[in-house]
């Protein structure tokens, strides 16, 4: 069952619940776990890489190490994107369906559907849903400047034109 399927909440009601979530790092070296998707998500992630901006809510570019073009990152401490990860497990969780889960919500953001968790270790992971590709973003926590609504529109042209909308691989 894919839960984002229907839309679980509006824009305004996301807009509203990721604006209060600031974050940042102390770690000014930036790094990410490189995905390895397969060789069909590899192509739309290799698309989606050219067709990022060159700054994201005011922070320059900035890609993680070790790069690759399944990676990228902005500012520090840095905004990481990852394409190709897997699908998370509370994409199917009924308790995220019913807006029973505190931790995690879905919506959508001009355009693209996004899983929001918030992480055990304060960062906010938004996660593309309704793609054919796995796009997560991962927020620094603590950076008061930072409004993840801003974030996500920036990343929204970007995600329309290289990943379709459709369903990703189970993986």
């Amino acid at each position: 069952m894919n839960i984002f399927r229907h839309r679980l909440l509006g824009l305004p009601a996301l807009a509203l619940l990721i604006s209060v979530a600031g974050c940042s790092s102390a770690d000014d070296d930036a790094t990410a776990a490189v995905p390895s998707p397969d060789a069909k998500t590899a192509g739309l992630c290799q698309n989606l890489d050219k067709a990022l901006p060159g700054t994201l809510d005011g922070r320059s570019r900035n890609d993680p190490e070790p790069r690759s073009a399944f990676t990228a990152g902005w500012g520090s401490p840095a905004i990481i994107l990852r394409c190709g990860v897997t699908r998370p497990p509370k994409m199917t969780d009924p308790a995220v369906a019913n807006g029973d889960d505190p931790g995690a919500i879905g919506g959508g953001v001009n355009g693209v559907d996004w899983l929001m968790e918030k992480q055990s270790d304060g960062t906010m992971r938004f996660t593309t849903a309704n793609r054919e590709a796995y796009v997560q973003v991962t927020l620094p926590k603590g950076d008061g400047d930072q409004e993840s609504s801003t974030v996500l529109v920036g990343l929204a042209p970007a995600v329309k034109k290289a990943i379709p909308e459709g369903i990703a691989s189970m993986t």
